[in-house]
Formats: structure tokens, C-alpha cells, sequence
């Protein structure tokens, strides 16, 4: 069942309702969050209650029913706000979209309605360490015994571990990847903090699977093959380019305010060239990154593939971001590196953003040979 897409108007209150709630936290928020390592739970609780959460869900699951373009209008107003929180792209993308698209019955009751009113929150098991952008070398083996399935190995770089009740986890059933929902209270799964320098209420960690067992009704789409994985990777990467432009919405918005107001040698410094030029070229590139997003995310909730226009969003955004960031930066000259003015404290979420879900240059090899026929590389 296709979603039902909201109107442009529909989009802008949805939008306008979210950046309200938002506001009222702040950046601020989103740095003591990111200290206090506590995932923003009480902001995740505010959006579960007005909706936001659920807007790429089905109304009979307690969601929306409005497809990922919604979802990736919310997900640009929080991080337009200064909060932008990566689980927006797994707990309510990912996972959400692969249950609600192949999931039985039974896991469409116990898990949508918690997603969708952020009571619960699932992540995302995946990257491994040995693994790097090839899934065709994920070792995460997963064995049938009698009524239950048991996964052992290791998974890496995943996210929120310590806030999920359980994490859809990718592994090898002989020659085929399948998705399993794993309790993170099942005995056998331990974690390991990453430290990495990012500033983030979201801790990423290793994660070892010791002979996990979990019933037999725990596989998602225990026929559909490689299209439940695909099915949630697409609107990953739309998510990550919509929290990508809300990232560069708020820095071009704090750099331009700052331009207009400071004053060194008796006009504003925005009257420089050398200060209006890299924003100008900044808000160029975030409308055309915003464009691109909202176009792989209709296509995506027309029922289309959407793999190279998922691709092109997050690859753009992820460079429409970055350059908007460091312009805001050196506008604000040292300022830029205070964390008073909430800059700095997004840049090395932004660098990462380069570099996940998927890096740029593995989004660039998706697009010459799927786009251009050239020869594959990977």
C-alpha cells in the first residue's frame, strides 16, 4: 500500500509544528544532551507525541501514513533547530520501513506503534568491522535450531545501542543476508563503547553476538531475499541528507544574522564579498540539495526504486553541509570555534556524514554504474 503524500501545504505546518517543538529545546539542549550522553530522550518523547515520529508509517500501525517525504521534512526542521539527532534515520527510517513493508503481523503490532509515538526505539546492525562497504563479506552467521535462530559474530559503528529495545541485525543464513529483530537484553549480546571526537547525545558502539538466540518469528521478510535490506537503506540515505540540509540551514542562517550585524571597518561585514560570496554559494547549493532530497523521496514513495537519486541526495547534502558549515565558520572568524554559537560543535557530525551511512565515494561508484553504465568498480 503506497503512503498517501501530504499537500505543500500539509508540509509546511508539518514542518513549522516540528521547529516549534524544537525551538524550545535548542542547541543547547542538544550540547548538554551530548555530554550528559542521555540521547535526547526527552526531545525524542516530545516528537513521538505530536506525530512527527510516525509520519512514514501506516495509519493502521498509529502512524501518519504520509511516506519517507514527510518524514525527511521532519527531519530537516529538527536539525534546522540545532538538534540533529541521527536516530531520525534508523529508528523511524530504517527499521520502521522494513517492518512495516515486510513484516508479520505480529511484529507490525508489537513495533510500529511504539516507533511511531517514540515509546520505542530499534537500531540498526549492519557495518562490520571486517566488512567495510561490501555486504557480500558480512560473517555475521545466523543458524536455525529447532524453534530458534542463533546469531554469532560481531557488528560495528552501531548506533544508540545502550537507548534501543532491540536492533534489526544483518546476518548470513548460508548464502543469503537476512534481518533479524534482537532483544538488546538477550543474553549472549554484549557492547562496547566507540569513543569517537564527535559531538553527539548518541554513543556508537561494537557489538558481540555470543550464540544470541531469538525465536523463529524474529526474521523480517523471511522470503523477500535482499529487498527488506534494500528497502531500508534508501530511505537512510534520504534522512541523512534531510538532517545534512537542516545542518547547513542553521549555520547559513547563523552566519548570514552574524554577517548583517557585525561591524569591524564601519559597514557590516556581509558587505564584503569575501564574506557574502561563500554564503551565497552555500544557500545555492543547500536549495539544490533540498530539491534533489524531496525528489528522491517522492520516487522512493511512488514505489520506485530510487537507489541513484537516494545516492545523489545524500552525496549532495552531505557536500552542501560541509561547505556550509565551514563558510558560517570562518564568517564568525574565531567565534566560529565557540561553542557559544553552536558551530563547532556540529563539525565533526558533518565530517562523519561524509563518511556514513555510506561514504561519498562509494555513493559516486553507485551513480557511474547505475547512471552512466560504466564499468563497476566495487
Amino acid at each position: 500500500m503506497r503512503p498517501t503524500p501530504e499537500t505543500p501545504a500539509e508540509l509546511d505546518e508539518l514542518r513549522e509544528t516540528v521547529l516549534r517543538i524544537c525551538r524550545d529545546f535548542g542547541h543547547e539542549y542538544y550540547v548538554r544532551s551530548s555530554d550528559a550522553g542521555d540521547n535526547a530522550r526527552d526531545l525524542w518523547r516530545a516528537l513521538g507525541g505530536i506525530g512527527a515520529l510516525g509520519a512514514g508509517i501506516s495509519e493502521e500501525h498509529g502512524g501518519a501514513g504520509a511516506g519517507v517525504e514527510s518524514l525527511a521534512v521532519v527531519a530537516e526542521a529538527i536539525a534546522e533547530a540545532g538538534l540533529p539527532l541521527m536516530l531520525v534515520a534508523l529508528s523511524p527510517a530504517v527499521c520502521a520501513t522494513m517492518i512495516d513493508g515486510f513484516g508479520t503481523p505480529g511484529q507490525k503490532a508489537e513495533w510500529l506503534p511504539g516507533l511511531a509515538d517514540g515509546s520505542r526505539v530499534l537500531g540498526f546492525a549492519i557495518t562490520e568491522p571486517d566488512a567495510g562497504s561490501n555486504t557480500h563479506n558480512l560473517r555475521m552467521r545466523a543458524r536455525r535450531e529447532g524453534d530458534q535462530w542463533v546469531l554469532s559474530g560481531q557488528k560495528y559503528y552501531v548506533s544508540h545501542v545502550d537507548n534501543a529495545d532491540a536492533l534489526l541485525t544483518v546476518a548470513r543464513v548460508e548464502d543469503e543476508l537476512k534481518v533479524f529483530i534482537v532483544p538488546t537484553d538477550a543474553p549472549g549480546l554484549t557492547k562496547s563503547p566507540i569513543e569517537v571526537e564527535i559531538l553527539s547525545p548518541e554513543r556508537q558502539y561494537s557489538v558481540f553476538y555470543d550464540d544470541v538466540r531469538v525465536d523463529a518469528s524474529a526474521i523480517v521478510g523471511a522470503d523477500a531475499g535482499m529487498a527488506v535490506l534494500y528497502a531500508g537503506l534508501n530511505p537512510e540515505r534520504i534522512i541523512s541528507a534531510a538532517l545534512l540540509n537542516g545542518i547547513a540551514r542553521y549555520a547559513i542562517d547563523i552566519a548570514a544574522g552574524y554577517a548583517r550585524e557585525r561591524t569591524v571597518w564601519s559597514v557590516p561585514i556581509g558587505a564584503h564579498q569575501a564574506v557574502s560570496h561563500p554564503l551565497a554559494r552555500a544557500e545555492t547549493a543547500l536549495t539544490a540539495s533540498r530539491l534533489l532530497t524531496a525528489s528522491a523521496a517522492r520516487a522512493f514513495d511512488r514505489g520506485e526504486t530510487g537507489g541513484v537519486e537516494a545516492a545523489m541526495a545524500k552525496l549532495t547534502a552531505s557536500e552542501a553541509a560541509s561547505d556550509a558549515l565551514d563558510a558560517a565558520m570562518q564568517t564568525l572568524g574565531g567565534n566560529g570555534m565557540s561553542r557559544e554559537y553552536g558551530l563547532a560543535t556540529l563539525h565533526g557530525l558533518v565530517r562523519l556524514f561524509r563518511i556514513a551511512p555510506v561514504s561519498s565515494e562509494m555513493l559516486l561508484n553507485h551513480v557511474a554504474h547505475k547512471r552512466l553504465s560504466l564499468p563497476r568498480s566495487y
